[in-house]
């Protein structure tokens, strides 16, 4: 229970911190120029973890089904491929949303 607590207040701390990324005008100097760069840095990092996380359960829950039913390995294995690329293509998108919050794109 505390985990999900903290993990409610870095998302708090971050979104009050988005907004004055946001508001940036494109105007050199000023204290918050690069709140974009970081902001897309966190927030690309929070998507690469949530995507590693879910791919290494994902790999291992593929795993534990082939070594109870060794005979649906090929049916396991296209399942497989199919989520990893859902997923993968999840933190693709985090990616570009974050070089497009950042100014990159």
């Amino acid at each position: 229970m505390k985990k999900s607590k903290l993990v409610l207040l870095v998302a708090l701390l971050l979104t009050l911190f988005a907004a004055p990324a946001l508001a940036q005008d494109g105007e050199e100097g000023g204290g918050g120029a690069n709140l974009g760069l970081l902001g897309a840095a966190v927030g690309i990092g929070i998507a690469a973890a949530g995507g590693a996380i879910g791919q290494g359960r994902a790999t291992g829950e593929a795993c534990a089904g082939l070594a109870r039913n060794p005979g649906a390995g090929g049916r396991i294995q296209i399942m497989l491929l199919i989520g990893l690329a859902f997923m993968e293509s999840v933190v693709i998108y985090a990616l570009v949303i974050a070089l497009r919050g950042a100014g990159f794109v």
